[in-house]
């Protein structure tokens, strides 16, 4: 009895913490206030805390004859919440059909983030939850976003839509001839290039576009920072787009922002690794390093050529296809002006990065140079030691010492050994000062 008592209680709190999140969740909607995403957002996370608070203080066992007890749609908010170190501990106590829904609702979830259908709603992007074919089949997009897809989503574009979409691990290695093209039903398709840029990678990843009729299809296999901007931007302003083909432009023209940013990063790093460069002493092991960060920064500024090389193709073709209005011309020629200038940026850090690896070589080599300097001041000093050395392990030197005791006719060779070495190295510093002191006059009467 206790034990009911004690999940009651925890079950009037945590439906309490439900009805009060959908209450402020409406009034939010209802209200036309400025930045209630931002307001929805603190209110999601105050919940969410206090949600996972009580969860923390709870057994397997009672949550799941909580999640027992509510309805699907608060049990689904509930189970999200708990740790994923749990979960398969409470679904052993759960009764069956509320694991199967649990584990099912997991599969649709990770589905929606893979497949994303966006339509046009008071002149905003606005995204629509799929998770069935039917929900699919029961809207008009322009736009349908596709990250790794499964083998049955993509049987449902080619269903419902008639398009045939690719597989996104077979859009590299393409021809150009084969990037660009028109089906005799007038599916335009395009293949190209977007850059991903992280500390830990930086890579080229394909994109395959299909215009069908009035909608854009996008497929790849990894998430990109340009199309969640796209997104975030199309979302916020009203009239960004108006169909298909502006979602397909502003996307190449949010890749051309993004390489921008990157070339800005890359001068960044040329300026941190030019200050190491540029100073008066530098070990093998600095110039190392600094040479395997300019080769990252090259491989980069590369990365960025080809790829704005590969969006002045799509646009050119775009462009010669006639398929583009003339408002989305002007803004065509936009995007390659701002492609011009990137050209002009690559070619000088291409020029800068070679500069700068010629520098670090240049320092390899006066400390290469240094050390075998001294190498060779030793071999001068050592050369005539050696030569009197052999002479004196001759049988003629102890015939001119007979005589003389041998410690101290010893004694006195190593003296003179000593004092040759001594003349040899002074003489050499000698010169080298003289030499040193000549070039600086001659640079003075320069000058």
């Amino acid at each position: 009895m206790n034990d009911r008592q004690y999940i009651h209680d925890y079950l009037a709190e945590i439906k309490n913490l439900l009805a009060r999140h959908k209450l402020v969740e409406d009034l939010v909607h209802r209200q036309d206030m400025p930045r209630h995403d931002l307001v929805e957002n603190l209110v999601h996370k105050q919940n969410r805390v206090e949600l996972q608070r009580l969860l923390e203080h709870l057994g397997s066992p009672p949550i799941a004859r909580i999640l027992e007890a509510l309805p699907p749609e608060d049990r689904q908010i509930v189970w999200q919440l708990i740790r994923d170190d749990r979960k398969e501990e409470i679904l052993r106590d759960i009764d069956d059909s509320i694991r199967a829904e649990l584990l099912v609702e997991v599969k649709h979830r990770s589905r929606s983030i893979m497949i994303r259908v966006f339509d046009l709603h008071e002149g905003r992007l606005r995204q629509i939850p799929i998770e069935t074919r039917e929900d699919l089949a029961g809207v008009k997009p322009i736009w349908i976003d596709l990250v790794m897809p499964e083998d049955e989503q993509l049987a449902w574009a080619r269903e419902i839509f008639g398009v045939e979409l690719p597989n996104p691990n077979e859009l590299t290695d393409l021809e150009t001839s084969a990037r660009f093209y028109v089906e005799e039903n007038g599916e335009v398709h395009l293949h190209s290039d977007f850059l991903l840029d992280r500390k830990d990678e930086s890579r080229n990843v394909a994109v395959a576009f299909i215009l069908n009729k009035n909608t854009l299809f996008s497929v790849r296999n990894k998430e990109l920072p340009v199309f969640r901007l796209q997104r975030l931007r199309a979302r916020a302003e009203a009239g960004y787009v108006s169909e298909a083909k502006d979602v397909l432009l502003d996307l190449y023209a949010a890749e051309v922002e993004y390489s921008a940013n990157a070339l800005e990063d890359v001068y960044a790093e040329l300026e941190q690794v030019g200050r190491q460069v540029f100073r008066s002493h530098m070990t093998d092991d600095e110039a190392g390093k600094i040479l395997a960060a300019i080769a990252e920064e090259e491989d980069l500024n590369g990365r960025i050529r080809r790829n704005v090389l590969d969006t002045r193709r799509a646009l050119s073709f775009l462009m010669r296809g006639k398929f583009l209005s003339e408002l989305q011309h002007n803004d065509v020629r936009e995007i390659l002006r701002d492609i011009e200038s990137l050209d002009g940026h690559t070619a000088f850090l291409f020029n800068k990065i070679n500069f700068q690896m010629d520098a670090i070589v240049g320092f390899i080599n006066v400390n290469q140079n240094k050390d075998i300097k001294r190498l060779t001041v030793i071999s001068v000093i050592f050369m005539p030691l050696n030569l009197l050395a052999g002479i004196g392990g001759m049988s003629e030197f102890t015939m001119m010492t007979q005589g003389i005791p041998w410690p101290i006719a010893y004694f006195g060779f190593t003296m003179g050994l000593i004092t040759i070495g001594w003349a040899t190295f002074s003489g050499l510093r000698f010169f080298e000062k003289r030499k040193i002191k000549n070039n600086q006059t001659a640079s003075r009467k320069v000058l």
